[in-house]
C-alpha cells in the first residue's frame, strides 16, 4: 500500500496555510488602534485644558500664557500621531485633516486671543487705576459723575459685549469728552484712552472666544473615535474569524497526520508482510533445489500448504497441463478438490489470459461486480478465489491458484508480483522434475552412445586392414585401365571400379578420423552431379525387380557439403525402400526446390526462411504406422530381424550437420516418402549451351561486385586479392584501419561485402568488425581466421560476423561464403 501523492503534498499545503492564517489570527492593528482611541484621550484632554486656561486668562487669573502654548503643541503632536497609525480609508485620513484643520484654526484664534487679551488685562487695569485716582482727587462733580458713569457702563461691557452695552460705553466716553474740566485733566485723558481701547477689545477678545468655542473639535473626535472604534472592531472581528478558520485548519491537520501516520503504519505492516512471503518463497525455492527428485512431489505440495496458510485460503494447487500433465493440491480439511475443479478453473484462466492478463482475483458476489467469474465461483462455494496463469518457456500452461471457501484471502495487491514469483518456482520445480526424466533418457542415450563407440572403435580396427585390401583394388583397376584400349567394352566397368575403390577409401578415411571428431571438409556440390553419381551407385545395388526413376523438377541448385556423407544419405534411403518393398515394385527419387518462409509448418525442426533442395525417396512397399514413424530414426531401433537401427539414424545426423533434417510420410500398405531438406547455396541459371555439364561441381562466380580486403600484411592482402579476383570479384586492398572506416563512410553502398584478414591479432579484427558494424549495420562482413576452434560464436555475433572462413584462403570456401551473403542475380553462372 502506497501514500498517495496528493496527500503527501496537502501536509505542506496545510503548514503554509497553517501560518497564515496565525498571521492573520494576531490581529496586528489591535495596538494601532488602542494608540489611537488613546491619542484621542489626550486631545479630549487638552482640549478641555485648553477651554479652561482660555477662560481663565479672560478672567485675568492666567498670568502666563505657556499653558496655552504647551496645549497647542500637545494637540500638534496628537494630530500628527493620529496621522502616522491611522488606518488606511478615505474616511478616516478625511477626518484626521479635517481634525488637524480645527486645531490649526484654534491655535490662530488662540494667538488672537493672547493678543488682544493682553492689551485688554492692561487697559482694565489702566482703566481701574485712572478711575480710582479721579475718584479721589477730583473736585469737579460734574466729571466725577461721567467718570462714575463712564466706569459703570465699561462694567457692564465686561460682562455684556453686546452691542447695546458697547454703545452705552461709546455715548460715556463722548459724554466725558465734552465735559470741559476734563479736556485739560491728563488723568482724564488717559482714562478715554484706556476706554476707548476697552471698547474695541472687549467685543473683540468675546468674539475670538466665541469663535474659539465654534470650533467644532469635540464633535470631530467623536466622529473619528466613532471612525476608530468600528475598524476596531471589524479588525477583531477579522482575527476572530482567522482564529476560526485556523482551528479548524489544525484539526484538520492533526487528522491528515494521524491518517497518514496509520497509512505508515500500515505500509510498515505490509512491508513487513512482503519480507515473510518473500522469505518463504525463497525457502521453497532453496528447498526444491536440495530436494531429491523422488521427494519433489511432497516438497510441492508442501510448499503449497505454507501459502495457503501465509494467504489464508483454505485450499491450494498448481497446474502444469500440457505433455507432462501434474497436478499437486494442499487442502486445509484434507478433502480431495471438487469434481471438474481443474477444467473449470483451467477455462476460467483461459478466459483472463485472453485478455492479457497472467494474475486474476475473483471476490464473492457481495464484493465486486457480478461476471462470468463470479457466477463460477458462486456454483462452487468460495468466497475468494486468485490465480497465476501462463504460458510457461516450454509453452504448456501452468496455474497457481488458492481458493476462499469461508473466508476472503489475504492478499493485497502489492503481493501479487510475489505470487508470479512463486508461480515461477512451482514451474521451475516441475520443470527439474522434467529435466530428471530428461536427464535419465539422456543417459541411456549416452550408454547407446557408449555401445556405438565400442561399434566404431571395433570397426576402425577392421578398417586398417579393409584399407589395405581397398588399395590392392585400386591399384589393379589402375593397371587394367591403362593396358585396356579407350573403346573396349570392358573400359567402362573398369571406372566404375575404380570410382567405387575410391568411395571405399573415402569411408574408410572418414571410419578413421571418427574417433577424431574432425569434420569434413565442406565443398560446392551441384545437386543433379550428386543424384546422378548416387543413382549410379544405387542401380549397382539394388534387386532386378527395383525400377528405378529419377524425376527432376526445378533448377538446378548447389549446397554445401560433403559429397560422399550425402551419399551415403541417398544410398540408405533408397536400400531402405528397396527392402521395404521386398526387392519388388517402382522407387522413384525425385529432386525440387522449396522455398520457406517465416510462416511455414509441418517440418520438425525450425528453419531460417530461405530455398532449400528437397530430394524425395518415394516407394510402394509396405508402410509403417505412426507409432514406428515417431521412432525409426532412433539410433539400434529396426524392424528387420538382420538390420542394426543405425542407418536412418545416421542419415539424420549427417543431413542436420549439413543445415538440413529429414520427415518421413507413411501409410501401413501405402508406401513411404522420405523428404531430406537441405540449404541451398545458390541456384543457377541453365539455358542451351550456357548449360554446365552433370560431372563436375563447380564453384558459384561473382558478376563484378566490389570487395574490401582489409589485412596489415601486404603479401597476404595481395594473394586475397588474388583469390576474389579469379572468382569474379572487384576486390579494394585496404591495410589502415582508419582508411577503412573512411572508405565506407563517404560510400556505403559501394561495397557488397568486406573480408577482413588479420591472422595474428584476433582480437583486433573483432575490434575492426564491430566498429565497422555499427556504422553500417547492412554490410556482409566475412572473417578469415587462422583457427575456428578458439572463437566464440557469441562474440563474432556481437561484432556482426556473418561467415567465417578458414585463412589461407580456399577458394571453394570464400565462394561458397560470398554467395551466402551476396544477393545472386538471375543470370549467375557456374564455372567448372
Amino acid at each position: 500500500m502506497r501514500i498517495a501523492p496528493p496527500a503527501l503534498l496537502a501536509v505542506p499545503l496545510l503548514l503554509l496555510l497553517l501560518t497564515w492564517l496565525s498571521f492573520g489570527a494576531v490581529n496586528a492593528d489591535a495596538e494601532m488602534y488602542d494608540q489611537a482611541l488613546q491619542n484621542l484621550d489626550r486631545m479630549a484632554v487638552a482640549e478641555s485644558a485648553l477651554q479652561k486656561d482660555v477662560l481663565m486668562a479672560r478672567a485675568g487669573t492666567l498670568r502666563n500664557y505657556d499653558p496655552l502654548v504647551r496645549e497647542i503643541a500637545d494637540l500638534y503632536g496628537i494630530v500628527g500621531q493620529m496621522h502616522c497609525i491611522a488606518s488606511p480609508g478615505a474616511r478616516t485620513g478625511s477626518a484626521i485633516d479635517a481634525l488637524a484643520a480645527s486645531i490649526r484654526r484654534q491655535d490662530e484664534l488662540i494667538e488672537r486671543f493672547k493678543t488682544e487679551n493682553a492689551l485688554l488685562q492692561n487697559s482694565l487695569a489702566y482703566f481701574g487705576l485712572f478711575g480710582t485716582a479721579i475718584t479721589k482727587n477730583g473736585d469737579d462733580s460734574r466729571v466725577l459723575a461721567r467718570v462714575s458713569e463712564l466706569a459703570a457702563a465699561m462694567l457692564h461691557l465686561t460682562l455684556d459685549t453686546a452691542p447695546a452695552a458697547a454703545n452705552e460705553v461709546a455715548d460715556r466716553l463722548d459724554r466725558l469728552t465734552a465735559e470741559i474740566g476734563a479736556r485739560d485733566d491728563p488723568s482724564i485723558q488717559a482714562l478715554l484712552a484706556h476706554g476707548r481701547m476697552l471698547h474695541r477689545l472687549l467685543p473683540s477678545v468675546d468674539e475670538a472666544l466665541s469663535a474659539l468655542s465654534a470650533i467644532p473639535v469635540d464633535r470631530q473626535q467623536a466622529d473619528l473615535r466613532t471612525m476608530v472604534l468600528t475598524h476596531q472592531s471589524a479588525s477583531r472581528e477579522t482575527a476572530r474569524r482567522y482564529r476560526v478558520v485556523l482551528y479548524a485548519v489544525s484539526v484538520s491537520l492533526v487528522v491528515l497526520l494521524v491518517h497518514l501516520g496509520l497509512r505508515l503504519r500500515s505500509r510498515a505492516l505490509s512491508l513487513q508482510r512482503r519480507a515473510t512471503l518473500e522469505h518463504l518463497i525463497a525457502g521453497l525455492s532453496l528447498g526444491f533445489i536440495d530436494a531429491p527428485p523422488h521427494e519433489l512431489g511432497v516438497r510441492i505440495e508442501q510448499a503449497l500448504a505454507a501459502l495457503g496458510e501465509n494467504l489464508g485460503a483454505e485450499r491450494a494447487y498448481f497446474l502444469h497441463l500440457g505433455q507432462n500433465r501434474r497436478i499437486f493440491h494442499w487442502s486445509a480439511d484434507g478433502a480431495q478438490l471438487p469434481v471438474g475443479w481443474t477444467e473449470r478453473t483451467r477455462l476460467l484462466a483461459a478466459r483472463t489470459a485472453a485478455q492479457g492478463e497472467d494474475f486474476v482475483q475473483v471476490p464473492s458476489a457481495g464484493q465486486g461486480p457480478a461476471g462470468a467469474g463470479i457466477d463460477a465461483l458462486s456454483t462452487l462455494g468460495l468466497r475468494d478465489w486468485a490465480c497465476v496463469s501462463r504460458m510457461t518457456s516450454q509453452g504448456e500452461i501452468g496455474l497457481l491458484g488458492f481458493d476462499g471457501v469461508r473466508c476472503r484471502l489475504d492478499l493485497p495487491s502489492d503481493e501479487r508480483g510475489l505470487l508470479r514469483m512463486a508461480f515461477d518456482v512451482f514451474v521451475n520445480a516441475v520443470g527439474r522434475e522434467v529435466l530428471e526424466q530428461d536427464r535419465a533418457r539422456l543417459e541411456r542415450r549416452l550408454q547407446q552412445a557408449r555401445r556405438m563407440e565400442t561399434v566404431g572403435t571395433f570397426a576402425s580396427g577392421i578398417a586398417h586392414n579393409f584399407n589395405n585390401i581397398v588399395g590392392a583394388i585400386l591399384g589393379y583397376a589402375e593397371m587394367a585401365e591403362e593396358q585396356v584400349h579407350p573403346t573396349d567394352r570392358s573400359r567402362p566397368h573398369l571406372g566404375e571400379i575404380r570410382r567405387a575403390g575410391e568411395r571405399a577409401r573415402d569411408l574408410v578415411d572418414q571410419i578413421l578420423t571418427f574417433g577424431r571428431r574432425r569434420d569434413a571438409a565442406r565443398r560446392p556440390i551441384r545437386v543433379s552431379a550428386l543424384v546422378a553419381e548416387s543413382i549410379s551407385l544405387l542401380r549397382a545395388s539394388l534387386p532386378p525387380g527395383v525400377e528405378l526413376t529419377l524425376r527432376e523438377g526445378g533448377p538446378d541448385a548447389v549446397l554445401s557439403g560433403e559429397a560422399t556423407q550425402l551419399q551415403q544419405v541417398i544410398l540408405n534411403l533408397g536400400n531402405n525402400a528397396a527392402q521395404a518393398m521386398d526387392g519388388v515394385g517402382p522407387l522413384v527419387i525425385r529432386t525440387e526446390i522449396r522455398q520457406i518462409g517465416a510462416s511455414t509448418s509441418g517440418l520438425p525442426d525450425p528453419f531460417p526462411a530461405g530455398r532449400y533442395v528437397r530430394i524425395l525417396v518415394e516407394d510402394r512397399g509396405r508402410g509403417m504406422d505412426e507409432a514406428t514413424c515417431s521412432r525409426i530414426f532412433e539410433p539400434f531401433f529396426t524392424t528387420r530381424p538382420a538390420g542394426n537401427g543405425l542407418g536412418l539414424a545416421t542419415a539424420r545426423e549427417i543431413v542436420r550437420e549439413h543445415g538440413g533434417t529429414i520427415t518421413v510420410a507413411s501409410r501401413p500398405g501405402a508406401g513411404t516418402c522420405f523428404a531430406v531438406w537441405l540449404p541451398c547455396a545458390m541456384i543457377p541459371k541453365q539455358t542451351g549451351s550456357q548449360a554446365v555439364p552433370r560431372g563436375a561441381p563447380g564453384l558459384p562466380r561473382g558478376w563484378g561486385q566490389t570487395v574490401l580486403v582489409f589485412n596489415p600484411n601486404p603479401a597476404c592482402r595481395l594473394r586475397d586479392e588474388e583469390v576474389l579476383a579469379a572468382l569474379g570479384y572487384e576486390p579494394i586492398g585496404i591495410s589502415q584501419m582508419d582508411l577503412a572506416f573512411s572508405a565506407v563512410e563517404e560510400a556505403p553502398n559501394r561495397f557488397a561485402a568486406v573480408l577482413i584478414g588479420q591472422p595474428t591479432l584476433p582480437a583486433s579484427e573483432l575490434c575492426f568488425a564491430s566498429t565497422l558494424h555499427r556504422k553500417v549495420p547492412n554490410l556482409p562482413l566475412i572473417l578469415a581466421t587462422g583457427s575456428a576452434a578458439g572463437d566464440d560464436a557469441a562474440a563474432l555475433a556481437r561484432a556482426g560476423i556473418h561467415e567465417l572462413v578458414q585463412w589461407p584462403l580456399l577458394a571453394s570456401e570464400i565462394a561458397m561464403a560470398l554467395a551466402r551473403v551476396l544477393p545472386q542475380p538471375e543470370d549467375a553462372m557456374l564455372s567448372g
